[in-house]
């Protein structure tokens, strides 16, 4: 069977990346039987120098016509004294916006050849953790009112943060249907003592886990857990949350894992067609030196044949190469974090990859 992929290689280290999960695709359909067409298209910085735009609308075009979406990465400092509306940043949330992206599954897991690489002390990583988080990626702070006005004590600043039951109960549903695949523990987390939007959160939550008696339910508060994450990460499972919080809980986990180069992401809508990415930018610093860990990448297009395409066992067979690579002590720049030992290129640790598959 033919996919069509859309590519969306973008800045920085974003086009060696994407070309390192490119060649393991391909080595997976040479292997399965599949056919995998891949259609470039222009977003973020890049886009901006070419046609004035982050998001063009043939990119907008080429991914709705796409099976699936792979993204590197956008932004850097070339852009950055672009106004609001042509950062390249921007073309981020107006592509998920396009395509109906509302959930974003990110997982975090520590690898048993990585404890060591873990900045959490021996005894909270000696047995590993494994967690999914569920964030709601299209409402909340990041899509509500916002302006400036006049205020009690002058100018001041605003960003509305707003939550209907159609989304909460969208992304509930996608979060205990995880849950199910998974080991059915699930925790929600919110700031039910303070914000309006998150008592309705738990609310709708609360009456949702009556439809799920087979996952074990629970609350928790946005700052607790935060602390819990670092004092105890193997009790998650999966947790669920708001947009906001989301962000800043996902990249905590990132870092406890070892490395934020290690760590996929997909993001999905109502039908099978996601985007998926590394969670880490564009490191403009390291971009073209092929350096760049391209693990994070390689694991996205893994979630893809696992997500999009139902081909569960060609993504275990990418994620089963990936544990072999750490497992024989290959290590990218990043992983190695200035201890001892001979980092592998990004197209090294490719390769590398490659011969396990």
């Amino acid at each position: 069977m033919e996919y069509k992929i859309a590519l969306l290689r973008g800045d920085g280290i974003g086009p060696e990346i994407v070309d390192s999960a490119v060649r393991v695709l391909e080595k997976i359909g040479e292997r399965y039987g599949h056919s995998f067409r891949f259609t470039p298209y222009l977003i973020g910085g890049c886009a901006i120098d070419a046609t004035g735009k982050p998001l063009p609308e043939e990119t907008v075009e080429g991914c709705l016509a796409s099976d699936s979406v792979l993204l590197g990465a956008v932004g850097g400092p070339k852009w950055d004294p672009q106004p609001g509306h042509l950062r390249p940043e921007k073309a981020l949330l107006g592509i998920r916006s396009a395509l109906g992206l509302f959930t974003n599954l990110r997982p975090a897991k520590l690898y048993p050849a990585l404890r060591d690489a873990s900045p959490l002390r021996a005894d909270i990583v000696e047995k590993g953790f494994d967690l999914m988080i569920v964030r709601e990626l299209t409402g909340g702070i990041y899509f509500g009112e916002r302006g400036k006005r006049e205020g009690k004590y002058g100018e001041e600043a605003y960003d509305t943060e707003a939550y209907s039951r159609m989304e909460i109960e969208r992304i509930g549903r996608v979060a205990f249907e995880t849950a199910r695949k998974r080991n059915k523990r699930l925790i929600s987390i919110d700031k039910a003592n303070v914000l309006e939007t998150s008592r309705l959160w738990r609310e709708i939550m609360h009456a949702m886990s009556k439809e799920y008696p087979d996952v074990e339910y629970a609350d928790l508060l946005v700052d607790n857990a935060a602390m819990q994450l670092v004092k105890n990460p193997a009790q998650f499972d999966v947790v669920v949350t708001s947009n906001m919080f989301g962000d800043i809980l996902s990249d905590e986990a990132s870092q406890i894992t070892g490395s934020i180069g290690m760590l996929a992401s997909a993001s999905l809508g109502d039908t099978k067609r996601g985007m998926y990415e590394p969670i880490h930018g564009s490191a403009p610093d390291i971009a073209g030196k092929n350096v760049a860990n391209p693990i994070a990448t390689i694991l996205s297009a893994a979630m893809m044949l696992r997500y999009s395409f139902d081909l569960a066992e060609e993504a275990d067979c990418i994620e089963q190469a990936v544990d072999r690579v750490l497992e024989k002590g290959f290590r990218t720049a990043d992983l190695l974090g200035g201890r001892e030992g001979t980092p592998l290129s990004c197209t090294e640790m490719t390769d590398r990859i490659l011969a396990e598959i």
